[in-house]
């Protein structure tokens, strides 16, 4: 019997494993031949790479800055540098977070973020249904927030912009509750909408595709991967889990996958009916990453930054995601929300088509004439089915949230969707998973 089997070889199921390592017998099982998750590692033709999964680490980060200089990784600033674009109706330049647009919609639009942060901030990230206002806000989708405090029609379409920015979600989907969690969770809606000083301000040299990498192979063979797990039996003395080719037994298990697919495993007895419930309403967002490689960042010599939001195609959001020392220019596009589940059954060949017409409508016709291309559409990738974490709507937050962390017998819980800081991140993927590992050793000692 092992000590520990650890389920997923994401970030939260790899730090799991780290701390538990020394001193325990810890196998984890990988579903997928890779290690990584919902981060992914892509090489183009010319041996030039990227990541087409989770990519970002920011200020407050402290786990996830400690785990790369840890691993011999180093970190540099996402090309932040220039003006900006916003599409709404014309193509306008501006600076700093806020788009440019004209006075009364952005007193409109920043009178909507400053309430919508002093929210936030009333909340205990630990427990956001312990506060005062939580059912009514629980009840409350972000639309309904936007319908109250926006006079503007322009205010609610950069609102959702940045909505779909951070969850891969339409507002009509998010409870108020876990739209202000969220952000509280990450510091602060701007946090997590920013480059410098907020959560895309630091890439990973050799990509956090390349970390994951790494921490898998720095805890030797006791990484398994190819195995897919079919079921969790488990009694008061530990569990049986069972793969595609074979069983293994332990007296913990820590569970670190989405909530999502945590649903394809069967439970042997059955989970309680809170759990279930509670799983089955944590769909993931929907999100399409798409990277065009050039010879060159050509918009730079534009005094532009690569970063735009706005339009009516099927990107709406832009990132320069070159690398730095690096000569190929690389800018990054989201499809994401409605429009990702509208582009996700189209042709490779013409969802690449309408992002580099999206591309070309911000930056150019040159825009669509890159030397590669690449894309992942993570709603359809078995193993997670979206990204970048799980939305919770109406109601869930009040009624069954309270015990998305406990435990079910001797199975733990860990996955970025159990974390009070970074929720959604890699650095809560790191929280939860140091959090079930310390679950574990109160258990077994050691």
């Amino acid at each position: 019997m092992h000590d520990v089997i650890i389920i997923g070889a994401g970030f939260s199921g790899l730090e799991a494993a780290r701390r538990l390592a020394p001193g325990h017998d810890v196998v984890v099982l990988e579903a997928r031949e890779r290690a990584g998750g919902r981060v992914l590692s892509h090489t183009f033709a010319n041996g030039g790479g990227t990541d087409l999964g989770g990519q970002w680490v920011g200020p407050g980060q402290d786990r996830l800055y400690g785990l790369i200089a840890e691993m011999g990784f180093a970190t540099y600033p996402l090309w932040d540098e220039g003006d900006h674009l916003v599409k709404a109706g014309r193509l306008k330049r501006y600076r700093g977070t806020i788009p440019g647009l004209s006075i009364p919609v952005l007193l409109d639009l920043n009178n909507a973020l400053s309430r919508f942060e002093k929210m936030a901030r009333q909340l205990d990230p630990a427990a956001p249904w312990t506060h005062p206002k939580a059912h009514i806000w629980d009840r409350m989708t972000v639309a309904d927030f936007l319908k109250r405090h926006t006079l503007t029609k322009r205010a609610r379409e950069m609102f959702t912009i940045g909505i779909g920015a951070v969850f891969c979600a339409e507002p009509h989907e998010l409870s108020l509750l876990h739209a202000l969690f969220y952000a509280r969770s990450g510091g602060s809606l701007d946090a997590l909408l920013s480059v410098s000083g907020g959560a895309q301000q630091d890439r990973v040299h050799g990509g956090m595709g390349g970390l994951a990498t790494a921490l898998a192979a720095s805890l030797g063979d006791c990484v398994r991967y190819g195995e897919p797990v079919q079921e969790i039996g488990w009694d008061k003395d530990g569990a049986t889990v069972t793969t595609s080719r074979q069983s293994w037994r332990a007296k913990r298990v820590i569970l670190a996958v989405p909530p999502s697919q945590a649903l394809g495993i069967r439970f042997d007895p059955a989970l309680p009916s809170n759990r279930d419930a509670l799983w089955r309403r944590m769909p993931a967002g929907a999100c399409i990453k798409c990277v065009a490689q050039y010879d060159r960042p050509f918009w730079r010599t534009r005094g532009l930054s690569g970063q735009a939001v706005g339009g009516d195609l099927a990107v709406r959001v832009t990132f320069d995601n070159t690398e730095k020392g690096k000569d190929a220019g690389l800018l990054l596009g989201f499809i994401e929300g409605e429009e990702a589940r509208r582009w996700s059954p189209v042709s490779a060949e013409t969802r690449r088509d309408a992002v580099l017409d999206a591309f070309a409508g911000f930056f150019g016709p040159e825009a669509r004439s890159p030397i590669d291309y690449a894309d992942k559409d993570w709603t359809s990738d078995p193993w997670t089915r979206g990204c970048y974490a799980s939305i919770l709507g109406p109601g869930v937050w009040t009624t069954l949230g309270k015990g998305l962390r406990d435990p079910v017998g001797p199975i733990h819980v860990a996955g970025t969707e159990t974390a009070t800081y970074g929720f959604g991140y890699i650095e809560g993927a790191l929280e939860a998973g140091a959090r079930a590992a310390g679950e574990v050793r109160a258990v077994l000692g050691g």
